[in-house]
């Protein structure tokens, strides 16, 4: 069975956007190789992303443009050539090389996915999303990297959950330029 991972950003009082939904204070870090290096192997890593539209959106109006292949080429290549599925009702096309729009009941569609033979999956962004296919147990791994960085306010990405979840720490890695990567599990 194919396992459901979210991976997002989040800052220190707990949110993974702004109260405008923007996610720059992601990009204000200070350089770390060890980081850098972190973060292009889960780029290139495998597996197929599933976003969203709002997420989609940001994401496939940066990662397929020159500036993007200059400033992050290893992210890049590994964000645009992944499959990549995007949930959206509204959505009439999905034109970033190697993905798919599902405009069907998302929760059906997750768990026959799970289902299938194939690479896991990984959730970026896409808080609703993640409050969704939470709430209906469909996520095995919830990787937050937490930044050292304070809103005062924003988008938590389990907004809208309507029962709560109970998680066991799974692993931790601090990095040098004060990211701590924290993966939780279900608790049984």
């Amino acid at each position: 069975m194919r396992r459901l991972i979210v991976f997002n950003n989040v800052t220190v009082d707990g949110y993974f956007a702004d109260k405008n939904g923007h996610m720059r204070w992601v990009h204000r870090q200070t350089q770390d190789p060890e980081f850098n290096a972190f973060v292009a192997e889960n780029a290139s890593g495998g597996g197929q992303l599933l976003f969203g539209r709002k997420t989609y959106q940001m994401m496939a109006s940066y990662w397929p443009t020159p500036m993007a292949m200059q400033n992050e080429p290893k992210v890049a290549a590994g964000i645009n050539n992944l499959p990549k599925v995007v949930f959206s009702r509204t959505l009439c096309e999905a034109t970033w090389k190697n993905t798919h729009l599902v405009k069907s009941d998302m929760v059906t569609e997750v768990r026959k996915m799970k289902r299938e033979p194939g690479p896991d999956m990984v959730i970026l962004g896409s808080g609703s999303l993640v409050a969704q296919l939470g709430q209906e147990g469909l996520i095995d791994e919830f990787q937050l990297l937490v930044n050292p960085f304070v809103l005062g306010g924003g988008r938590s990405m389990f907004a809208g959950l309507e029962k709560s979840l109970s998680l066991k720490l799974a692993k931790t890695r601090a990095f040098k330029n004060g990211n701590v990567l924290l993966s939780y599990q279900p608790a049984a």
